[in-house]
């Protein structure tokens, strides 16, 4: 009998050390904790805006059917209406942020990414002292 409570007294702190362990590896501070996809495949694909705040006040209705396509050879591009651009992304800093080269004669722009998920990705980049974050969706 105190065979058996010890047993299950160890595989609970084991299993409070994995949860602990788990949420320390989360690369995103929005998440996931834990993905079967790479980051390059979730970020391959169109994403629509789902919101859209600058210094946390919502102007989502300012970018209605703004959208962004990033693929797996590193492409970018982006559609707002009669406004589109084209350049070229890649990961930087161990994967946690998103380098834009190539858009509108910028030399570059860093998103620092919130979450991503499949269908999810939020990230928000910094505009002088301005913060603009997007939440974006399949």
């Amino acid at each position: 009998m105190k065979k058996n409570k010890l047993y299950g007294f160890a595989v609970i702190l084991i299993l409070i050390a994995q949860i602990g362990f788990l949420q320390g590896c989360q690369k995103y501070p929005d998440g996931p904790m834990v993905s079967f996809h790479s980051k390059t495949e979730r970020v391959a694909n169109t994403w629509n805006i789902d919101n859209y705040k600058i210094n946390g006040e919502d102007y989502t209705s300012l970018v209605s059917g703004y959208s962004e396509t990033f693929t797996n050879d590193g492409d970018y591009s982006y559609n707002w209406g009669v406004l589109s651009g084209t350049g070229a992304w890649e990961f930087q800093n161990n994967d946690t942020e998103i380098k834009l080269t190539g858009i509108d004669n910028q030399s570059s722009q860093t998103l620092v990414i919130l979450k991503l998920e499949e269908k999810q990705f939020w990230y928000y980049y910094m505009d002088g002292n301005d913060k603009k974050e997007f939440h974006m969706v399949q």
